[in-house]
């Protein structure tokens, strides 16, 4: 039975929360910090065996630094909330004195650093790439997950970029800057991201440090998309091509991430996602660390509707496929874009 004590931050995400609920089942204690505010899924994953809950912020340093005690593995995830650069560089510095064997982090690409591009920065990736960057110079063992698209950014409700929007005549119309027959890279994070970091953590950092991992399972077009969603909830799917609408409240530079988005892969020929070094592992690479993936149109079958109950929507009680009222907006979860 494992007996390594793996770390993680931001718990409560979609990509942390499913390695907990993969390594807790067979065997890992996990120490995860959480912010005191988070809630449904901090209480389930403090539920699961082997799992140590920390509640606190990550711009406190004695957290930090108590964080990776007797810790030899760490996942970690920084995100938006605080000066994520200074906060990354912290986590690093503090798993580097801890003496962590292996650092996954999850990172993005600075596709402004390509040279002979003319490619904007997307404002929530670059200090991703940033604080990559550091770890590399500090020595630390570890590996660079870059995770794909997340199936499960579609929603029904008016967010911007993966609106499934659902038409009077009950069929689906999705609207997005990507050329349609642009092949995108896709992933289930509640499902894939564990199992493959797992796998990674099982491997060592003896095969994986300094490595750059492009994690989707999938390379499917926007049209390609909606016809999985087609075929998986029995109603009609049509994707049009278009400039991003925003028409609720976003988060702070999120705006801006947007403006980034249309112009980077919003093109005639969209930017490599992964960026022109990369992106040609996906998705054979992530595939053979987790070949037990869940592809979009089982998403679309199984998962997509029971995320939309829980914002309050009821389509998929409609046998007529009428428009059922709109539930309130619930909360803002954020993947990769």
């Amino acid at each position: 039975m494992p007996s390594k004590l793996i770390v993680t931050v931001n718990s409560s995400g979609r990509q942390a929360a499913s390695l907990i609920r993969a390594t807790s089942a067979v065997g890992y204690r996990v120490r995860a910090q959480i912010r005191p505010e988070d809630g449904l899924v901090a209480r389930e994953l403090g539920s699961l065996p082997n799992v140590e809950i920390v509640q606190g912020n990550l711009e406190d340093r004695t957290l930090i630094n108590n964080l990776f005690k007797d810790a030899k593995l760490a996942f970690i995830n920084t995100t938006f909330w605080g000066d994520e650069l200074a906060i990354g560089r912290a986590l690093a510095n503090a798993a580097k004195k801890a003496g962590v064997s292996h650092y996954i982090y999850s990172s993005m690409p600075d596709h402004s650093s390509f040279l002979g591009f003319n490619w904007p920065q997307l404002p929530l990736w670059s200090p991703k790439f940033a604080i990559e960057n550091y770890i590399r110079q500090l020595g630390l063992p570890a590996t660079f997950v870059y995770t794909g698209i997340y199936n499960n950014n579609f929603t029904s409700l008016p967010y911007p970029l993966f609106c499934m929007d659902l038409q009077s005549d009950g069929s689906w119309l999705w609207k997005a800057p990507f050329h349609p027959d642009q092949p995108l890279p896709w992933l289930d994070a509640e499902h894939d991201v564990g199992p493959a970091v797992l796998q990674l953590f099982k491997d060592g950092p003896r095969k994986w440090s300094g490595q750059r991992i492009a994690l989707a399972f999938e390379r499917l077009t926007p049209q390609q998309v909606c016809a999985a969603f087609s075929r998986a909830t029995q109603r009609p799917a049509r994707y049009v091509r278009a400039p991003i609408e925003i028409s609720v409240n976003i988060p702070t530079g999120y705006r801006e991430q947007l403006e980034g988005i249309e112009k980077l892969f919003g093109g005639k020929e969209g930017a490599p996602y992964f960026g022109p070094d990369l992106d040609h592992s996906a998705p054979a690479e992530a595939i053979t660390l987790w070949p037990g993936f869940r592809g979009m149109e089982e998403y679309a079958r199984e998962v997509f509707p029971t995320e939309e109950r829980l914002n309050g929507l009821t389509w998929m009680d409609d046998d007529d496929g009428e428009e059922s009222e709109i539930g309130s907006l619930g909360s803002y979860g954020r993947g990769p874009f």
